[in-house]
This record gives structure tokens, C-alpha cells and sequence, in this order.
């Protein structure tokens, strides 16, 4: 991604934070604010996003600081990485257009608060595909889309068969040097049913990935 923007200091020093309580993953801080920025070209104005197991804020503390134009909910499972992300929020001043909510992501899609009420769902190294897709659809409206970070080799792991029990297709995403966008968008209606209960769809996956 040719003449990146500088990170803002207030954005790098969260992420050290972050980093340091050991919430996000290896690497310089430069390496993923770029891998978050891949995320933007497929994000529109004015959208409705979740960060899916926003974990140590990326992609969703990067995306709130570069794009006002977004409202975002950070989603997290675990107590501890909540309150560092509602701390984030605070120091950042987002407070107007980010929020947190606590909780998995299996139940917390089924609450009519949240439950198709996404524009774009983004995640970044929460599950395998299946667990991914199952987890994350129940959050978008009628033709939104899930955005999933994933490494850049050619495997399928996306099948068409598996994604329709979803309502969703996948469509051409974007290629970086050391990531994919892909992007899977809801094309049909999703039974109420899904996601299934807490655990399920990792202990018996609606497909397999190859």
C-alpha cells in the first residue's frame, strides 16, 4: 500500500498499550495498522460496522481513528480486552460513534439490538472459515458484508455449497502483498436457527475448508 498516511501518536500508543497486556499479536505496530488499512477500500461511507473478536482493537480502533464517517461496534468475548477497548474509545474520543459490547458472538447475534443490523462485519484471525461465516452473518442486513482477513495462497475455503446454507456468496476481494480481503456478502434470507448455540459451529462446522 504505496504513501501510507503516518500512524497518530495517540493511535500507536493505544496499540503499544494493547500489545504490551498481551491483546494483540506479534509484530510492529506499522505491520498491523496496514494490515487494518487493507480492510477500507471495501468499506463504504457511512457504514454500520462490527469488529467480530475485536480482541486488541485491530481492525476496529484503526478504522475508527482514520474513518469518522463510520459507526462501529467493537465485539469481544472476553471482560479484560472490553475494558482495555472502552478505555481506547475514551482516550481516542470516539465515544459518539464506537462502542463495545460483550459477549459470543453466537448469542449476541441472535439479540434483536444487533441482529441484522450491520452494513460490514470485519474480522481478523477469530476462527476457522466456518466458524467465521456462522458466527458473523447473523450480524449483517440484507446485502452487507462480512470482510475476513486470511493469508494470500490459493486454497478454497469458501465453498459455494456451504456458504448458501448461510445465504451468503463470495465475492472477489483484494489482494495484498502479505494478506486477503475476502469479502462474503448476504444474499439470501438466514434461519432463524443460526448461529447455533455457544460452541457448536466450532465443534461441528457447516463445512470444511480445503
Amino acid at each position: 500500500m504505496p504513501d501510507e498516511p503516518p500512524i497518530p501518536e495517540s493511535l500507536r500508543s493505544v496499540l503499544e498499550r494493547s500489545r504490551s497486556l498481551g491483546f494483540l499479536g506479534p509484530g510492529d505496530i506499522e505491520q498491523h495498522v496496514r494490515n487494518a488499512r487493507c480492510f477500507d477500500p471495501l468499506i463504504p461511507l457511512n457504514a454500520d460496522v462490527l469488529d467480530l473478536g475485536s480482541g486488541g482493537g485491530v481492525p476496529g480502533l484503526v478504522l475508527a481513528e482514520e474513518r469518522d464517517d463510520l459507526r462501529i461496534v467493537l465485539l469481544d468475548a472476553m471482560s479484560k480486552r472490553i475494558a482495555f477497548l472502552r478505555d481506547a474509545v475514551r482516550v481516542g474520543a470516539w465515544n459518539e460513534r464506537v462502542s463495545t459490547r460483550l459477549g459470543r458472538a453466537e448469542e449476541l447475534a441472535h439479540d434483536p439490538t444487533l441482529r441484522a443490523s450491520f452494513d460490514v462485519v470485519v474480522v481478523r484471525s477469530f476462527a476457522p472459515p466456518a466458524v467465521t461465516a456462522e458466527c458473523g452473518v447473523g450480524f449483517l442486513r440484507p446485502g452487507g458484508v462480512l470482510l475476513v482477513s486470511e493469508p494470500t495462497d490459493r486454497r478454497d475455503r469458501w465453498p459455494t455449497e456451504g456458504l448458501s446454507q448461510l445465504g451468503l456468496a463470495a465475492e472477489a476481494g483484494i489482494n495484498y502483498k502479505h494478506t486477503r480481503i475476502q469479502a462474503l456478502r448476504r444474499v439470501a434470507h438466514l434461519p432463524d436457527s443460526y448461529p447455533r448455540g455457544v460452541g457448536v459451529p466450532a465443534r461441528h462446522p457447516l463445512f470444511e475448508s480445503h
